[in-house]
């Protein structure tokens, strides 16, 4: 559960965040039906895809998510663990075995290409699965990390970002995690990824919180492998 004064402290910190409207009691979270909701001042702007910045706005980002994750450290809604939660990390059997499983339920006339792409998938498992990550504890620095930082949770106007939205995944990740996933939403499509753009919004990020390259190849390799794995 997210700290009702989290919000109201990363916006006075300078972050653009929106901060929650008080009731008329004086708190931030108003309580109907059992259920919390915060109610938040509207913000104009617009959604804009990572490969649509130019790089000096990727380093920007980059700086701008480690100085979140230096904020929250400060108005964490909790402790931080000894050491980071576990991630798992599917064996190639279980993930093989579940894209059979998708397959027996597929109808006579499948939709075209999804036979193919699970045929494909369970190829790629069997090629490369002397790559599986070692052990389930990421590498790196950890903290408090927003959970899906990318930009249709992200407001720009005037070439700045003016909102960052959707607190529901709040939680206590390996920073490489959190940095590589936004790399990925935010600069990757159709199969091809901006690189330059990536390297920007990295050395950003590294130029505040020092991330050395093993972590964050750590952190790079088990994206991959979820990705691998998952059907989602």
């Amino acid at each position: 559960m997210m700290g009702e004064g989290l919000l109201a402290g990363l916006a006075g910190d300078g972050l653009p965040v929106p901060a929650p409207v008080a009731t008329e009691g004086g708190d931030l979270v108003a309580e109907f039906d059992g259920h919390g909701y915060y109610v938040l001042s509207w913000v104009d702007g617009r959604h804009v895809p990572g490969t649509e910045l130019t790089l000096d706005q990727a380093r920007e980002l980059g700086v701008l998510l480690a100085r979140l994750h230096h904020a929250l450290s400060r108005h964490a809604p909790g402790p931080l663990p000894d050491r980071p939660p576990p991630a798992e990390v599917t064996g190639v059997a279980t993930a093989d075995s579940a894209a059979g499983a998708l397959r027996a339920r597929l109808p006579a006339d499948p939709m075209p290409g999804l036979d193919t792409a699970l045929r494909e998938r369970r190829a790629l498992l069997t090629r490369y699965a002397d790559r599986r990550p070692d052990g389930e504890i990421p590498a790196g620095p950890y903290g408090w990390t927003h959970g899906d930082f990318q930009y249709r949770n992200l407001l720009r106007r005037d070439g700045e970002v003016a909102a960052i939205l959707d607190w529901d995944r709040l939680g206590v990740r390996p920073y490489g995690e959190e940095v590589a996933r936004t790399a990925q939403v935010q600069f990757g499509g159709d199969g091809v990824f901006d690189l330059d753009r990536v390297a920007a919004f990295t050395a950003g990020y590294r130029s505040v919180i020092d991330l050395p390259e093993a972590d964050l190849a750590d952190a790079v390799t088990r994206l991959w492998w979820k990705r691998l794995t998952d059907y989602w």
